[in-house]
């Protein structure tokens, strides 16, 4: 096992004391080509380039005398440090920061990071990293070969976002560039590079307390009645039907939402509000209206359209989890087959609820199906003020499960 193993992070400007002194004594050093080729690296060092870290990791682990890592920006962050310390290598390592790319991207743009969303794309997390753009207003995005500017334009297509690309940060041929995301796949962009997403009004000042999104600006509580959503809900949006419907798909940060038939918009802006991406569809532009007005209310991204299902679904991106909230059995089949994880649905009658069990368990999902009766009592004189009763359907679909 190597003597002592030192990971030193790299941005560009000199290397400090203790860089120096760490590399002077290694003998073994593993990083990138321009790393590698720093003068700084002893000659008389092996050299490993740094491709699979964790093949790296086993030979440091193997080496006998003392090892040095350069990294690109903080190595602790997103960075190799994680691999080195895993249990499986058994390695102790001390670390010489340098400044993120991602503080160095957002500092040659001259904005504040605090209540941005960090995620890493790589060819496998590319869409999820996209489901976060399309969800969030100011998001930094770590790319990687295949996972790059030009793709994360082209899976934003509907979506208008503002690219600042930072190519080969700390480097001689260090470059900005802003421009839309619609245009970014016209472009030849160098790795590595960062990407800071914009989707909305930059602000300034006080952020609050929480670097990301401050929960503190929603209203506490899920599942919110009528009232907050501009009055009367139809049967299938009704708080309890909603917070069911909430609890089965658990929509999460990375998730790409469909709500079918949004009608107030009440489910589509509480998806939002636990950081998923949703798309929202209603063949009714007052709908739409309302569902936009939703949005703007509690703060949150909603991709809005207008047309019916389930035409206007045909080349819309792949959903992770769908609520249906109009069309019946019919819309809830082509649902089923673009084979999201996880769909909801509701029914008025136990006919139209057998009906969408039976296509739901014929696409392959495990179907729940409960009677939900609600009645509002008017807790001055304990009488019934307003009785809802709805099937909700749900379907997993348990070969995409994680």
């Amino acid at each position: 096992m190597a003597d002592r193993v030192t990971v030193i992070g790299w941005d560009g400007s000199p290397l400090t004391d203790a860089a120096r002194s760490a590399l002077g004594a290694a003998t073994l050093v593993a990083g990138a080509g321009h790393h590698l080729a720093l003068p700084e690296v002893p000659p008389h060092a092996e050299r490993i380039r740094l491709g699979s870290t964790e093949l790296a990791a086993r030979r440091i682990a193997g080496h006998r005398g003392t090892a040095v890592v350069l990294a690109d920006g903080d190595p602790g962050f997103f960075g190799v440090v994680r691999t080195l310390r895993d249990p499986e290598h058994g390695l102790e390592v001390e670390v010489v920061p340098a400044v993120s790319s991602v503080a160095a991207a957002f500092a040659r743009a001259g904005m504040p990071w605090d209540d941005a969303q960090v995620v890493v794309a790589h060819p496998r997390t590319l869409r999820r990293a996209v489901n976060v753009c399309r969800a969030h207003t100011k998001v930094a995005v770590l790319t990687s070969p295949g996972a790059g500017p030009a793709e994360l334009g082209l899976l934003l297509e509907g979506v208008h976002r503002t690219f600042v690309i930072c190519e080969q940060l700390g480097t001689e041929n260090e470059r900005m560039t802003v421009v839309t995301s619609d245009r970014a796949a016209d472009h030849a962009w160098r790795d590595p590079n960062v990407v800071i997403v914009i989707g909305g009004p930059v602000t300034s000042g006080d952020t609050g307390w929480i670097a990301g999104r401050n929960p503190g600006r929603s209203p506490r509580g899920w599942a919110l009645p009528a009232v907050e959503y501009g009055g009367e809900l139809h049967e299938g949006e009704t708080d309890r039907v909603r917070a069911t419907q909430l609890a089965r798909l658990g929509p999460r940060v990375g998730d790409l939402v469909w709500d079918i038939g949004s009608g107030s918009g009440a489910f589509a802006a509480e998806a939002a509000r636990f950081g998923a991406a949703v798309i929202a569809v209603d063949q009714d532009a007052d709908a739409c209206g309302r569902t936009a007005a939703a949005g703007r209310r509690f703060g949150v991204q909603l991709h809005i359209l207008h047309g019916s299902a389930p035409h206007i679904l045909e080349d819309l991106p792949e959903p992770d989890v769908v609520r249906v909230g109009g069309g019946g059995a019919p819309v809830v089949s082509a649902v089923a087959d673009r084979r999201p994880e996880r769909i909801v649905a509701h029914a008025a009658t136990r006919d139209e609820a057998e009906l969408i069990g039976r296509d739901l368990t014929e696409h392959g999902y495990a179907v729940e199906c409960a009677l939900l009766q609600s009645v509002e009592l008017d807790t001055r004189a304990w009488t019934e003020r307003e009785r809802t009763v709805a099937f909700v359907l749900s379907g997993q679909l348990l070969d995409r499960a994680p």
